[in-house]
C-alpha cells in the first residue's frame, strides 16, 4: 500500500486528467498552425521579403484569428479557464500581427474586414484548417441564371452571312480525340490542393531562370516570300509547326507577337481562327492578317457585324462587342483562338473574362488539340492571382485544379506540395505548357535600351496655387476624419503615435464616398486638375524637342490636355495629328500614316488609353508623358509605341512631372509597383512590390505626412 500511495503522489509520472487535457490543447487545433504562421510572416517581414505569399498569409493568420476568438467565446462546453488560457495565445498572435504591420505598413490594409480576399487566401485559409483538423466549408457554386435573365442575352446577334455558312455545312465533323483530352485524371495528387503552390512557385523557385519553354531551331521554319523573322518569332512558329498547341505569349512589347500569332496559326491549319482583341488593334491586326497570311480571308466585326464575312478563314473581334457575338462564335466551329493583351481578362466576374472563358472552353470540347494563344506584355499587372484567368482560357486549369496534360506532367514529378522540391518541378512543368517569355535585351540586341526621365516643372500661376490650396483642404479634411474616428472609436484601442491601421481605414473611405460623389475635391479629380495645369508646360517642351531632334509622341489621359497641347502646336506652328478614342478606323489610320510617312508632321497626340497598345510609332524616339498613369504597366505600353522592332535610336521617355503636389507621390508609387513581372517571368531577384491601389496609397501618404506635421508643431 505504502508503494502504491506513493507511486500515485508522484506526479512528474502522471499529471492529473484536467491537467494533460490542457496540454493537449495546446498542439492541437489552429492555434499552433498560427502560431507557426505568424512567425513565418514574422520572419519574412524582417528579412524584407514581403512577397505575394506572405502578404496572402498575414491575411489569412488575421482572418483565423477573428473566426476562432468568435468561436472561442461562444463556446458554452469549454470551461472560463481553458478559453481565458486560448484567448490569451491568440493574443499573442494578433500582438505579433500587430508588430509586424508596423515594421511594413502596407500590411495594415489586409486587416481591414473589407479588404479583398483573393482565391489564393481563400485555398490556403482550406489548407490550414485542414491542417488543424477543422473541417472546411466547400464554397458554393455560383447559381447558373435562367435562360434569358442575363440582359446582355437580349443584345445577341447572328449576322446574315453566318446563317449563310451555317446552312451550306450544318454538320461539323467530331474530333475522336475530345475523349482523351478530357479524360478525368486520378492519381497521388488528386486529394491536393495545387493552384496555390503552382502560383506561388512562379513567386520564389526561379532560381534565377527566365521563365520560356524550350525552344526549337529556328532554321526549320522558312517566313513567307518576301517577308522576314527574327529568329525568336520563327522559333514559336516553329514549336506551333512541330504539334505544340498552346502558348502564353509573354514577349516584352514590340517583340511582334502579332505576326508570330498569325502564323503560328498558319503552321498549325487552326483554322477557322477567332482573335479577340481591344478595339483599338483591330484594324490593325486585319492589316498584319493581309501582310503574313495573304491567302488566308479576314474579316472584322463592327457593331452587329451586318457587315462581316461569315466564310472567312480569320474572324476578328474586339472585347467590347463580344456580348452580341458570343453565342454564334461558340458554334462556328473554330480550331484557334487567339487573346490580344490577355491581361483585360485578368477580373474573372468581369462579362468579357467570361465570354473569352466561354468561348475557350467550347473550343476545346469540340477540338481535341485546338490552337491557344493568349498575348500579352503585362501578364501580371498586380499579383500572381493575374495568371488565374489566362490559364484558365488555355485550358492548363479549372477554377478547382490543374487539367489534362498539366496534371499529367504534375503526377510525373513524383512529389507533392509538402515537399520543397515541388515548387521548382512544378514551375518547369507549367512552363513546358507554353509560357514564352523573351526580352528585347535578349533577343533584339540591335533594339538600343530607353529611358524614363524626370522632368519637374513648377505650378507657380493661379491655377498651380489653387492645386496646392485644394491639397492642403483634402489633407485637412483627412486629418478631421482621422480624429473623429478616433474619438468615436469604442474598440477602446489605444495606439502611440500615429494609428496607421486607421489611416488606412479613413484613406480607403475617402476614396470610396469621393468615388460616389459628382462633385467635391478627391485624388481623381486633383490628378486630372495637376494634368490640366501641366498641359502647356509639357507641350512646351515638346515642341522643343520636336524643334531639336525630330518626331516626338505626345502622351496624354484626358481629351482637354489634348486640347490644350494641338492648341500650343498650332500657335508654334508645327504639324501634328492626333490619335484619339473618339476616331474612326479609317481616320485613325490616317493619323498614323501621316505621323509615319509626313516628314512635316512632328507631333502625333494620342490618347493613353486609345493608343496605349497595338501601334508602332518607332519614326520617333522620344516620347512625353504629359499625364501620369495609375500603373506602370499602362506606362511601359505608351512608351514600347516606339521602343520596339526596326528601333535604331535610344529611346528616351520624358515623364512631366508637378513638383511640391500629389504627382510626386503618384510617380514614387507607380514605380514602386515595378518588379512583378521581372521576378516571376524573367528570373529577376527584383523584389515585387505591393498590389496595393495606388489612389489609396496616395491618399495614405497624404493623411501620414499631414499627421506626421501636425505631431511636429
Amino acid at each position: 500500500m505504502a508503494q502504491r500511495g506513493q507511486r500515485r503522489s508522484g506526479g512528474a509520472r502522471t499529471a492529473p486528467r484536467a491537467q494533460r487535457r490542457t496540454r493537449d490543447l495546446d498542439n492541437e487545433g489552429i492555434i499552433p498552425v498560427l502560431a507557426k504562421a505568424v512567425r513565418e510572416v514574422e520572419g519574412a517581414v524582417q528579412r524584407g521579403a514581403v512577397r505575394p505569399s506572405v502578404r496572402t498569409k498575414f491575411q489569412v493568420v488575421a482572418h483565423l484569428v477573428r473566426e476562432e476568438r468568435a468561436r472561442i467565446k461562444a463556446d458554452e462546453e469549454t470551461s472560463e479557464g481553458q478559453k481565458a488560457a486560448q484567448l490569451k495565445r491568440l493574443d499573442g498572435v494578433a500582438t505579433i500581427l500587430a508588430k509586424t504591420s508596423t515594421r511594413e505598413t502596407s500590411l495594415l490594409a489586409l486587416l481591414a474586414e473589407d479588404a479583398d480576399f483573393s482565391h489564393s487566401a481563400r485555398e490556403l485559409k482550406a489548407e490550414m484548417q485542414r491542417a488543424a483538423g477543422l473541417e472546411v466549408e466547400v464554397e458554393k457554386p455560383a447559381p447558373t441564371p435562367e435562360p434569358g435573365a442575363e440582359a446582355a442575352v437580349d443584345r445577341r446577334v447572328v449576322p446574315p452571312s453566318v446563317v449563310s455558312r451555317q446552312l451550306s455545312n450544318p454538320f461539323l465533323v467530331p474530333d475522336f480525340g475530345i475523349a482523351e483530352a478530357t479524360r478525368p485524371r486520378t492519381g497521388r495528387l488528386a486529394g491536393w490542393e495545387l493552384l496555390g503552390p503552382l502560383f506561388r512557385s512562379f513567386e520564389y523557385a526561379g532560381g534565377g531562370a527566365p521563365a520560356c519553354m524550350q525552344m526549337p531551331d529556328p532554321s526549320a521554319y522558312r517566313a513567307p516570300e518576301g517577308m522576314q523573322l527574327m529568329p525568336h518569332q520563327a522559333q514559336l512558329v516553329s514549336a506551333a509547326a512541330a504539334g505544340h498547341r498552346s502558348f502564353l505569349l509573354a514577349d516584352e512589347p514590340g517583340l511582334g507577337k502579332t505576326a508570330q500569332a498569325l502564323l503560328a496559326a498558319q503552321a498549325a491549319d487552326a483554322y477557322p481562327l477567332l482573335c479577340v482583341v481591344p478595339n483599338v488593334v483591330k484594324t490593325n491586326w486585319a492589316r498584319e492578317a493581309g501582310l503574313w497570311t495573304p491567302h488566308r480571308p479576314v474579316t472584322v466585326i463592327h457593331g452587329d457585324g451586318s457587315d462581316i464575312d461569315g466564310f472567312a478563314d480569320i474572324v476578328v473581334v474586339n472585347y467590347e462587342v463580344l456580348d452580341r457575338h458570343v453565342g454564334w462564335l461558340g458554334d462556328l466551329g473554330f480550331k484557334g483562338m487567339v487573346v490580344d493583351e490577355a491581361h483585360f481578362i485578368k477580373n474573372k466576374t468581369s462579362q468579357r473574362s467570361q465570354h473569352v472563358l466561354q468561348l475557350s472552353e467550347r473550343i476545346r470540347s469540340r477540338t481535341a488539340n485546338p490552337l491557344l494563344m493568349a498575348l500579352t506584355g503585362t501578364p501580371l499587372i498586380n499579383d500572381l492571382e493575374d495568371f488565374r484567368a489566362i490559364w484558365q482560357f488555355l485550358g492548363w486549369i479549372d477554377d478547382r485544379k490543374p487539367l489534362g496534360k498539366l496534371m499529367d506532367a504534375l503526377e510525373e514529378t513524383g512529389l507533392t506540395p509538402a515537399e520543397p522540391a515541388f515548387y521548382g518541378a512544378a514551375r518547369a512543368k507549367v512552363i513546358d505548357m507554353g509560357i514564352v517569355r523573351r526580352r528585347k535585351v535578349d533577343v533584339a540586341a540591335d533594339i538600343p535600351a530607353r529611358r524614363v526621365a524626370d522632368l519637374p516643372v513648377e505650378l507657380d500661376d493661379a491655377l498651380g496655387r489653387s492645386i496646392r490650396d485644394a491639397e492642403r483642404e483634402l489633407a485637412r479634411r483627412l486629418v478631421a476624419r482621422y480624429h473623429s474616428a478616433l474619438e468615436t472609436r469604442t474598440s477602446g484601442v489605444v495606439v502611440e503615435g500615429i494609428d496607421h491601421e486607421l489611416v488606412r481605414r479613413v484613406a480607403t473611405w475617402e476614396r470610396e464616398d469621393t468615388a460616389a460623389a459628382k462633385n467635391g475635391e478627391n485624388v481623381f479629380s486633383m490628378m486630372r486638375r495637376i494634368g490640366q495645369a501641366k498641359a502647356g508646360l509639357a507641350a512646351d517642351y515638346a515642341a522643343q524637342l520636336a524643334r531639336s531632334v525630330g518626331k516626338v509622341v505626345f502622351f496624354a489621359k484626358h481629351v482637354d490636355v489634348m486640347d490644350v497641347a494641338e492648341e500650343t502646336f498650332a500657335r508654334r506652328d508645327l504639324r501634328y495629328t492626333s490619335i484619339r478614342g473618339d476616331q474612326t478606323p479609317k481616320a485613325r489610320e490616317a493619323a498614323i500614316k501621316a505621323f509615319q510617312e509626313d516628314p512635316d508632321v512632328a507631333v502625333v497626340v494620342c490618347s493613353l488609353s486609345a493608343a496605349g497598345v497595338g501601334l508602332n510609332l518607332q519614326v520617333a524616339s522620344n516620347l512625353v508623358l504629359a499625364e501620369l498613369s495609375w500603373t506602370d504597366a499602362e506606362q511601359t505600353q505608351a512608351i514600347d509605341r516606339i521602343h520596339r522592332i526596326g528601333q535604331e535610336l535610344p529611346v528616351t521617355a520624358w515623364r512631366v512631372i508637378a513638383a511640391q503636389t500629389l504627382d510626386t507621390k503618384i510617380a514614387e508609387l507607380i514605380d514602386s509597383k515595378a518588379g512583378l513581372a521581372a521576378t516571376a517571368l524573367d528570373g529577376s531577384d527584383e523584389e515585387v512590390g505591393s498590389s496595393a491601389d495606388v489612389q489609396l496609397e496616395a491618399l495614405v501618404a497624404l493623411l501620414t505626412e499631414a499627421l506626421e506635421a501636425e505631431q511636429t508643431r
